[in-house]
């Protein structure tokens, strides 16, 4: 599938702190965390916009923006599981306005985060985790090309209704030959 048009990953940039405050700290309730692990508590007071800029990590390697015609829609993450230097890297991934979802956007990002880190580390297995009422991560993810390799039934409880962790993975050799 070639890329869609204007859709990057790139580094944070100063101009993106408020879009970011806005969806994670501006809005009370946004449709994205009930996506993304709903089941886990939202911790810390909400921030104001210069409390957030003041207080905001550096740009590092390990997270970037998903740019949508330059604008910031979502972020990618990665982190390395331990023992360091074992090749295993967890991914994260999150389009924050539903505007953007259903139309492939995440899908590129994360084909596009998965060879950016394959390029980037010495990862010889990605992961990703979500949930099973999370449909639209775990088909996305499959469409890329990971497929499903844990599965712990009722491992999370959200709004009285017991839901599967479920873990897709990626493994280096199969990504570059495309099997």
């Amino acid at each position: 599938m070639a890329p869609m048009p204007g859709l990057t990953l790139r580094e944070r940039r100063p101009e993106d702190l408020p879009v970011l405050w806005r969806w994670l700290h501006g809005e009370g309730h946004p449709e994205w965390q009930r996506w993304d692990g709903p089941y886990f508590p939202r911790s810390g007071a909400k921030k104001t916009l210069s409390e957030f800029v003041e207080t905001a990590r550096p740009p590092g390697p390990h997270r970037r923006i998903i740019a949508l015609d330059g604008e910031c829609i979502g972020m990618v993450s990665r982190s390395q599981e331990e023992p360091a230097g074992g090749g295993w890297w967890e991914l994260g991934i999150v389009i924050y306005d539903p505007r953007h979802w259903g139309g492939g956007f995440g899908r590129q990002a994360l084909r596009l985060w998965t060879s950016l880190t394959f390029a980037e580390t010495d990862a010889h297995v990605l992961t990703l985790t979500t949930w099973s009422g999370n449909e639209r991560m775990v088909r996305s993810a499959q469409r890329v090309g990971y497929r499903e390799c844990a599965r712990i039934p009722e491992a999370r409880l959200w709004q009285g209704q017991r839901w599967d962790s479920v873990k897709l993975c990626a493994l280096r050799r199969e990504w570059e030959t495309g099997a």
